[in-house]
């Protein structure tokens, strides 16, 4: 399951572009906060912190502790991330306010485990989905979902529907949809029309 982070934050007042941009400079990342129960709120949090959060996660969609000053602790679903299309580095953070009982919508990345037979036939294995959307309670957010495909023979598919989510953890996807597929490889697909 996702390990929960805290992340300090700080209120800041509503402020244009050249405010949010200066408070990037000083090395904060603007923020906001909203969700049932609690009024939209801007905040600021500590960019390096935010950062090394991100690059210590497999997602962007992380649970955090939002230690918010003044205010006190509150659960916190990081939601969406804005990225400097240059440079790559965050820009703005939203996040939902949850309680253990709030369902979420997470993004999370599909690992495919171990060589299938297919491609030890000659096949080669060809992923289409890397992150897999999921509907879960906070406490069963799963960091991946790992994926066993040993047993895909040649020409094999690997369906949303096929894979075991862990406890708790339901695809928002329609079951046919397509994971993983054993291709043929060109020598292999040339030989077979030959035959």
């Amino acid at each position: 399951m996702a390990k929960k982070t805290s992340l300090k934050a700080a209120p800041r007042a509503r402020t244009g572009s050249g405010r949010l941009n200066q408070m990037r400079r000083e090395g904060w990342l603007p923020s906001v906060i909203y969700g049932r129960g609690t009024e939209n709120k801007n905040l600021k949090v500590d960019a390096k912190t935010f950062t090394e959060l991100l690059a210590h996660s497999s997602s962007e969609n992380i649970l955090v502790n939002l230690d918010v000053e003044g205010e006190g602790t509150r659960l916190a679903f990081l939601q969406s991330v804005q990225h400097d299309p240059l440079s790559g580095a965050a820009l703005h953070a939203d996040f939902l306010a949850i309680d253990e009982k709030t369902e979420i919508t997470a993004h999370i990345p599909a690992h495919l485990n171990g060589e299938p037979v297919g491609v030890k036939a000659g096949g080669v294995l060809e992923q289409y989905v890397h992150a897999i959307e999921i509907t879960c309670l906070p406490n069963d957010l799963p960091e991946t979902i790992e994926i066993d495909v040993t047993g895909l023979g040649e020409g094999a598919s690997l369906h949303i529907g096929d894979v075991t989510y862990p406890s708790g953890v339901r695809p928002t996807h329609a079951a046919e949809v397509v994971i993983a597929h054993i291709g043929k490889t060109g020598a292999g697909a040339s030989e077979a029309a030959t035959a």
